[in-house]
């Protein structure tokens, strides 16, 4: 079974360049837990109600599986005709184990074993997995409109990436012939401005599932973040942590959460405020990783049997 599973992108890396996200990750916690109070990090591991915590984690998980799954079930779609949901659903939960490393470890992954499984042109499918980038890229874009109006910031902060957007969607309508008929862009021209439109749309649960994944966690450490202020900042932390700069988001995570939520932690200094937000921080990516690699390591060996052999 061995020979059948598709080699990684970090199989291929300089060993720095491997070696180089772990150690970003352990200077990143090592500078936040420097500044922390460790009574108060004890204190707010101990008041946690472990099994909700862990239910609602677990909860989290699973929907965000399925939610992702439904999102790119129908961009890929596009490509292999009858993708069954399951299938993709069994290949997305074992790419949980390549995703340690990083989220686009995992998405070539996903884009090499589906092209091995389905038959498919590798370049096609690369196409098919920049849809999937484009949909939630949209998405993203959208929330930060909606985070930056919420929070009554100057809407010249939308300026660039709005532009790049309608940039973006003109180059969809233009459609030029060099471009849409190559093998790896040809699947963006192919879904049009409407396809695209209908990507986010799909998206969107995905992303709504995320935002309250990434939120609702502090709250069992007694971090109260209001939603206006959640809508500007946990969209960072979501596509932060998905950035090939630590495994996991590990580091990343506890540094932004840390710049952006200490006041509204109830504490008498900010050495303990500063706990609070990483007793949070480390016990959800410690919690994620488990509950992924278990899900990825149940789903590794049934997803193997979609290949040829």
């Amino acid at each position: 079974m061995a020979d059948d599973q598709p080699r990684t992108l970090s199989s291929t890396q300089p060993a720095w360049r491997r070696v180089l996200p772990i150690v970003i990750a352990i200077g990143l916690m090592a500078f936040v837990l420097a500044r922390v109070d460790w009574p108060s990090f004890t204190a707010r591991l101990l008041v946690v109600r472990y099994p909700a915590f862990l239910a609602f984690m677990a909860v989290f998980v699973v929907a965000l599986l399925s939610a992702d799954t439904l999102a790119t079930v129908y961009v890929y779609r596009r490509t292999i005709k009858g993708l069954a949901f399951r299938d993709f659903w069994i290949v997305r939960g074992a790419s949980y184990l390549p995703s340690m490393l990083n989220h686009h470890v995992g998405q070539a992954w996903i884009t090499y074993f589906v092209a091995r499984a389905y038959g498919v042109d590798l370049r096609r499918m690369v196409g098919a997995t920049l849809l999937v980038y484009a949909s939630w890229g949209g998405c993203v874009l959208a929330l930060a409109c909606v985070a930056v109006l919420a929070a009554g910031l100057p809407a010249g902060w939308l300026a660039l990436p709005l532009g790049a957007g309608f940039g973006y969607l003109i180059l969809l309508g233009v459609k030029p012939a060099r471009l849409a008929k190559g093998r790896v862009l040809g699947p963006l021209f192919d879904a049009g401005i409407q396809g695209h439109l209908v990507a986010m749309a799909m998206r969107a649960p995905h992303l709504l599932v995320l935002f309250l994944g990434t939120w609702l966690p502090f709250w069992f450490f007694g971090v109260e973040i209001p939603l206006v202020t959640a809508l500007v900042y946990v969209p960072v932390i979501m596509v932060a942590v998905t950035l090939p700069i630590t495994p996991q988001g590990f580091g990343t995570r506890d540094a932004l959460a840390a710049a952006f939520f200490q006041s509204f932690v109830v504490a008498s200094s900010d050495d303990q405020r500063l706990a609070a937000l990483a007793a949070a921080t480390a016990t959800t990516a410690v919690a994620l990783v488990g509950i992924e690699a278990i899900i990825g390591l149940a789903l590794l060996r049934r997803a193997s049997r979609l290949l040829p052999h």
